[in-house]
Order: structure tokens, then sequence, then C-alpha cells
């Protein structure tokens, strides 16, 4: 089952992402992409296998931003490929059916060729400016993932990314997509389990048979 939230680590000068995971998983996330730059094979590896740790002794997925051979040697639950990186269909090829892949899209053709290449879910955006990003696609806003929404969220899970607030939650699951990427507005939080929380409930109000956990103040 393709989460509602997809909480995203991202590179801090105060916090690890190991930390971040564990911050995220109290607040009831149960979907962590693990999204390291400008690290060694060896030093993301080690990464990796503790976020795995956090993410089992909470009941989450971890999935592996960009590194198919890291999400393999670690056994992760699956593997984000953004435009620029590896084809999901060879990504398939050495993961195997039992892993999942997702993948960056930003225009109608990026959707087409994402659904034709297998992909279990796939990430539309940016929904507005974002910082995390070292390359970011035109700016998508709400009607066009409104558009994109339309035309394929019945045949593939899609998660709008991009520079998302809590308040932008009610809109842009008007338009039909199947949940949110969240990284900075998270991560950035002076309380990171409070906002966490905030998106989880947000959700839920939209759909109440999502498996969010809605976790007690703390």
């Amino acid at each position: 089952m393709i989460s509602r939230l997809h909480y995203i680590t991202q590179e801090l000068p105060d916090f690890s992402h190991i930390e971040l995971a564990e911050f995220a998983c109290k607040g009831g996330a149960d979907w962590i992409q693990l999204r390291v730059k400008n690290k060694s094979f060896d030093e993301w590896k080690k990464i990796a296998e503790e976020t795995k740790l956090v993410c089992l002794r909470y009941g989450a997925k971890l999935i592996i931003n960009d590194n198919v051979q890291i999400a393999k040697e670690i056994s992760a639950d699956g593997v984000h490929i953004g435009k620029e990186d590896m084809n999901p269909k060879e990504a398939r090829k050495i993961l195997g059916d039992d892993f999942i892949i997702g993948g960056s899209t930003n225009t109608i053709e990026d959707v087409r060729k994402r659904i034709e290449e297998g992909c279990d879910y796939i990430g539309i955006g940016p929904f507005r400016f974002t910082s995390t990003k070292e390359k970011l696609n035109p700016v998508l806003g709400l009607e066009r993932i409104k558009l994109l929404a339309e035309k394929f969220g019945n045949k593939i899970p899609m998660i709008a990314i991009g520079g998302i607030k809590l308040e932008d939650i009610e809109s842009l699951m008007q338009t039909g997509i199947h949940g949110v990427a969240i990284s900075s507005t998270i991560n950035l939080a002076e309380d990171k389990i409070d906002m966490v929380r905030n998106f989880v409930v947000a959700l839920k109000k939209r759909d109440p048979s999502t498996s969010l956990r809605v976790t007690a103040n703390t």
C-alpha cells in the first residue's frame, strides 16, 4: 500500500538523517524516503542501515532516493528514481518484483513514460518553488497538478511534492492526487514531531481509512 504521507529526509547541520526519520515516525509517518547527498557510498550505506533500524522499530517503510544498489544491499522497501537517473525497468531487473519503485514526473509525457516503465507510484511536482532540489523542474501549481491527477489519477498513485505546506493539503487532495511528499516544512519546523502529526491529522480528515497513525501529544 502506498502511503498518503511521504516524509523525505534532508541534509541539515544540526540533525542527522536518522534523527529526522525518528522524529517523523514518532509523529505518525509510516513512509520514510532517505535522501542523502554528497556522501561516499559507504557513508550513505551506513546511514541507510541505521535509518532502516528506526523504520523497523516503528513499522514504517524505507524508500531510498536515487540509489538502487544501496536499496538492494540493505533490503529497503523500495527506491525513488529521479528523471535523470536509472530507468525504472532497469531498477526492477536489479531489485525484483517485491520492491516498491517510484519515479519523479513533471509533464504529461513524463507520467505516461513512468507508467509504461512500471512504477508503483509517481511523484508530481514541484507544486511550488523549493530550495530542497538542486535541479528544479518548472513549477506546476495547483491547476497543472489537478490536470495530471484528472488524466492519470485512476491509473497510478500520484504524490504531489515541492514546497507543500500544511494549509495546502485541503486544496491539493481535492485535485484527486493520492498523497503528498514533505521535506523542508517538517525538517525546518521547530517541533518536527508535532508538524508531522499535523500533516497526518489533515490527511486523515480527507481519508479516514488511511493507515497513518495519529500519535498522542508528548
